[in-house]
């Protein structure tokens, strides 16, 4: 299929020049790398993840902690990457990476947008999965993870949803 996909090096101008840290940069190379591993080792179990999606939606997933470190940077990252002409599907990616997503009542509570963050597609949910494995820059395990949501008083419901994201990729 024929993609408007940016380079990786368009990908990290794009976060330096919307003012992300050199920390956030980090995680989102770390990210995108373990991303991109995910996506190989499906591939080579017969899925088809689009490999180049997952590389720049890993760098790009946390754009929205430039202007915010809060819940709400998915939302902001997904509206820069809408303002700068970012294909549709990194827009989704950046919008749904949050945890293992969002249900409409969830992102109401939490005073986002009224809209779905869950993501839906196979390299939303590997970029989402990615996510949840790194801390800064470093690997960690679904374990250490569900350890630190339960430390941080985060609900039942998202720590189950990161469980099943992460049987249903099968890749950690």
């Amino acid at each position: 299929m024929p993609t408007d996909m940016i380079s990786r090096e368009t990908a990290l101008k794009i976060l330096e020049d919307a003012g992300c840290s050199s920390n956030v940069i980090d995680h989102c190379v770390a990210v995108s790398e373990l991303a991109s591993y995910i996506g190989m080792k499906l591939s080579s179990e017969g899925k088809q993840p689009d490999l180049q999606l997952l590389e720049i939606g890993g760098l790009l997933h946390d754009l929205g902690r430039s202007r915010t470190h809060g819940i709400s940077h998915a939302v902001e990252g997904a509206s820069i990457a809408r303002k700068l002409g970012l294909e549709r599907r990194l827009v989704e990616i950046i919008k749904r990476h949050i945890g293992a997503g969002l249900s409409v009542e969830e992102a109401t509570q939490l005073g986002l947008p009224e809209d779905d963050y869950v993501p839906r597609t196979l390299e939303e949910k590997i970029v989402a999965h990615a996510d949840n494995l790194i801390v800064g820059t470093k690997k960690i395990s679904l374990d250490e993870r569900i350890s630190m949501m339960t430390d941080k008083n985060i609900n039942i419901d998202s720590i189950n949803r990161v469980k099943a994201l992460a049987e249903e990729i099968g890749v950690q």
